[in-house]
C-alpha cells in the first residue's frame, strides 16, 4: 500500500489543522492506520491509530482531547483532525499502515511526512 499525507502549515497555538492521508495499491481497509510526529532530535512517536476491524480510536495522553483520528473506507484516506494546538506539537506528521500499536515497528508502510509547525 502506498500512502499519501498532506494537510500540514504553519498555524498559531489554539489554532487547527487537518491531515489527511490517501491509500492506494492495497486494500485498505484491512490495515490498521495511525499517525506518528517526530520532531528534531527526538524519537518518532505515536500520536493515533484507528483499527481496521471494528474502527476503534486510540489517541497518545499527549493529544487526547485534542485530536481526532478517523478514517474513511470508501475513500481509501484517514484523518487527523488537530485543534487546540500547542507549540510542541510541531512535528513532521507520517501517517502508516500496519498491525495497530504504539510501536512504529508494527506499521510497514509509510507516508512521506508532512510538516506541522505551531508558532507561539
Amino acid at each position: 500500500v502506498q500512502l499519501q499525507a498532506s494537510g500540514g502549515g504553519l498555524v498559531q497555538a489554539g489554532g487547527s489543522l487537518r491531515l489527511s492521508c490517501a491509500a492506494s495499491g492495497h486494500t485498505f481497509s484491512s490495515y490498521d492506520m495511525g499517525w506518528f510526529r517526530q520532531a528534531p532530535g527526538k524519537e518518532r512517536e505515536f500520536v493515533a491509530a484507528v483499527s481496521w476491524s471494528d474502527g476503534n480510536t486510540y489517541h497518545a495522553d499527549s493529544v487526547k482531547g485534542r485530536f481526532t483520528i478517523s478514517r474513511d473506507n470508501a475513500k481509501n484516506t484517514v484523518y487527523l483532525q488537530m485543534n487546540s494546538l500547542k507549540p510542541e506539537d510541531t512535528a513532521v506528521y507520517y501517517c502508516a499502515a500496519g498491525v495497530l500499536s504504539t510501536s512504529p515497528r508494527t506499521f510497514g508502510a509509510w507516508g512521506q511526512g508532512t510538516q506541522v509547525t505551531v508558532s507561539s
